[in-house]
């Protein structure tokens, strides 16, 4: 909701401000290297991930290097916000200049990719969506927002809720899974936790929400691909999300990469404008991601920058990240009418209006060295990021062989075992080398006699072996899409290696999104699913194989038992004419299971839970159901509880199940609760071939259980009221 107050002062402010001002307030300006073969940030951070030179030489170039902002473009006016500033000095540095030395005096914004931590490193976000916790996602955002801000940052470009069906995307990894509620539940509990309810507060980050829209789908999964469907399927399953985190009051927005349906999200005057803008009332700041206005020239709906520059802003773009089409473009598009200067002053209130809004106007300087010494890696947030790693590890099998008692000597295999810095994922913030530990790191700190497996020697006489295996962090991500998420043939032969030794194995996965496991499955005797946990990743581990830890993660993704499965099993597809089955003229592979290796929801633990007494009546406001849910093991846990509904019948094929609620609860040894869900008729309903939203009335099935597979069933004849 727009504030008077500073609706007035933006209208005095615009009145000021000259052309060129203006289209100053709408670049957002990287640093370029000095001393690194002038090179970016970002090209130096991409030679990184695709291997060209190691993480090290890359942060020793880094290092070495003298950052060019720009201040000449600076002081003239022609940057309004800043990427990737670190440190609280050098930004009071710019935006002292901005203040200090412009006509007008307007500050900057600094943003930066605050994804899962700035420097006390919280787990990938789709590790942390499998605590199924928003109090817990809102926590961890808020201890980002209180180490970036101490830095100097303003803004992070976080939340994603970009709805991921396709693990072989790379940047599910920064999703919460396949679910379009659960991505709306983690972006509405993170904006809740960037920005407080006020963002004038020295700690409180804006958000930006993103992709916006549909990124999660690119075709085949390969990451910036066309993204093409039906406009139906677009606002039930993908478009819900963004929408919950725009609701929940974020700032920012983010268009997305990708095209959708033909036209790219950066020019896309129906997602930018008719969408973001008339019907949800969003008032806030769109930026770009990096340079994506001008690759809407590659995409060939532009023909040059000028006209990409033109295309975005008229669309409702307002803020170009790095690219410089705007800078280089939009004052003679004013002049020429091709851009109205209505349009252009559009833009340029909303980027005024978050600046006011973070109080920057009357507070430039929001830290200092000393506060950002103090904020980050303090012992509060490194058991928050222990907390986060214990909720987010999905045990997947165990044979009885976990928890494991003390005293046992133990044989340490696989190389992720012993490295640090892989344990911080994808986009890990400012992350320095070291801030996290290794699972040998915990065994060391806790004095537990291991042994290190080598190739080159026989293996150690032990009690039982943990087993490291998995991806390293620059293969999940951006830019990190992958034809195969088999293990490695280093990783299996490792694994019937130690199988053959007759000892019990316990097999740790280290991922960035699901991967094939079956030779794990068969080789392992336990296997935790650890995906990348951040900062205190050896010790959450150990907290969980020793036993100091009940696991209660549920997966959000499902996991394939083969690649070529992908994309079409996640849990809520719809039934074909003919449903996979024993004929063979069925919907299904020759060459794999019709069921996942594990489902959605899917997630052991140290106890056992059992339903019974479902029941499911129709009220005046949708659909009551109840469960009642008993521990049946001999230690206390807790059970997530997950409800979901099937439309058997309707005017369009309908998923074959719908997650409506869920519930995580908290169960002694033989204690059992009744759980209660109630599923809003809203939910119930979908777009018909006219896209007109209908419900339907008959029959409703209500499933409930510890996974999507695993559920029992009730049903109402639902009738409109």
């Amino acid at each position: 909701m727009k504030h008077p107050e500073i609706e007035k002062r933006i209208k005095e402010l615009l009145s000021k401000m000259t052309l060129e001002e203006k289209v100053g307030q709408l670049h957002q300006s990287g640093g370029s290297l000095v001393g690194a073969f002038d090179l970016t940030f970002e090209e130096i951070m991409t030679m990184v991930e695709d291997g060209r030179i190691t993480e090290e030489e890359g942060r020793k170039m880094l290092s070495n290097a003298k950052h060019d902002w720009h201040e000449d473009d600076l002081r003239a006016g022609r940057i309004g916000s800043y990427l990737n500033v670190i440190g609280a000095e050098e930004m009071n540095r710019l935006q002292r200049i901005a203040v200090e030395e412009t006509r007008l005096g307007i500050p900057l914004i600094n943003g930066f990719d605050v994804i899962h931590g700035f420097r006390t490193i919280a787990p990938i976000p789709l590790a942390e969506s499998c605590a199924w916790e928003p109090d817990l996602w809102q926590r961890t955002a808020r201890m980002s927002a209180e180490e970036a801000s101490a830095a100097g940052v303003h803004m992070t470009f976080s939340p994603m809720v970009d709805v991921s069906k396709d693990p072989r995307w790379g940047r599910i990894a920064e999703s919460a899974g396949e679910d379009a509620m659960l991505n709306g539940l983690y972006g509405e509990a993170k904006v809740k936790g960037y920005q407080t309810n006020d963002l004038t507060r020295h700690d409180a980050l804006a958000a930006c929400v993103k992709h916006f829209a549909a990124y999660g789908a690119a075709e085949g999964g390969r990451d910036y691909n066309r993204v093409d469907m039906s406009p139906q399927r677009f606002e039930e399953e993908y478009l819900p999300s963004y929408e919950r985190a725009v609701k929940a009051g974020a700032r920012a927005v983010m268009p997305a990469f990708n095209d959708l349906s033909g036209v790219p999200c950066s020019v896309n005057k129906k997602l930018l404008t008719d969408i973001l803008r008339k019907r949800w009332g969003f008032d806030g700041m769109t930026i770009s991601d990096a340079n994506a206005i001008a690759e809407c020239i590659n995409h060939g709906i532009a023909a040059d920058r000028k006209d990409a520059a033109r295309q975005a802003l008229n669309a409702g773009m307002d803020v170009d990240m790095t690219s410089g089409c705007f800078l280089d473009h939009v004052k003679e598009l004013v002049e020429a009418g091709e851009v109205s200067m209505d349009k252009l002053d559009e833009a340029v209130k909303n980027i005024l209006r978050l600046k006011f809004e973070l109080g920057l106007f009357v507070d430039p300087y929001r830290s200092n060295a000393e506060q950002e010494k103090a904020a980050i890696l303090t012992p509060a947030h490194l058991a928050l990021a222990r907390e986060a790693a214990q909720k987010s590890m999905v045990l997947l099998k165990n044979d009885g062989l976990l928890p494991l008692k003390a005293g046992l000597r133990i044989g340490l295999a696989g190389k992720l075992a012993f490295e640090r810095d892989e344990m911080c994922g994808t986009w890990a913030g400012n992350y320095q080398a070291g801030d996290c530990k290794s699972v040998q790191d915990g065994l060391d700190t806790e004095g537990i006699s291991y042994q290190a497996v080598t190739e080159d020697h026989p293996l150690p006489d032990c009690d039982v072996f943990l087993c490291a295996i998995g991806e390293r962090k620059a293969e999940s991500g951006e830019a990190a899409s992958r034809a195969s998420l088999e293990l490695t043939k280093e990783d299996i032969a490792l694994l019937k290696r130690l199988k053959e030794s007759g000892k019990p194995v316990v097999a740790v996965v280290f991922a960035g999104r699901p991967l094939c496991l079956g030779p794990a499955v068969e080789c392992a005797d336990a296997i935790l699913m650890a995906w990348h946990p951040g900062a205190e990743a050896g010790p959450a581990i150990l907290d969980i194989l020793f036993g100091r830890v009940n696991p209660s993660a549920k997966l959000t993704a499902s996991f394939p038992a083969a690649t070529g499965q992908c994309p079409t099993l996640y849990y809520d597809h719809i039934h074909t004419g003919r449903p996979a089955g024993k004929f063979k003229y069925t919907s299904k592979y020759l060459d794999a299971p019709v069921e996942p290796l594990f489902p959605f929801g899917f997630g052991l633990s140290y106890t056992s839970y059992q339903y019974t007494d479902i029941s499911a009546v129709q009220t005046e406001k949708g659909i009551h159901a109840e469960i009642t849910v008993q521990n049946i093991g001999e230690r206390d846990g807790n059970e997530i509880v997950q409800c979901f509904f099937r439309d058997p019948v309707a005017q369009r094929v309908r998923p074959v199940r719908k997650l409506a609620a869920f519930e995580k609860v908290a169960l002694q040894p033989g204690e059992s609760k009744r759980i209660a869900f109630d599923i809003p008729k809203a939910a119930l309903g979908y777009y018909d071939q006219d896209m007109n939203f209908v419900i339907d009335d008959g029959l409703i099935e209500i499933h409930i259980g510890g996974n999507v597979r695993d559920t029992l069933q009730a049903d109402v004849h639902f009738i409109q009221k």
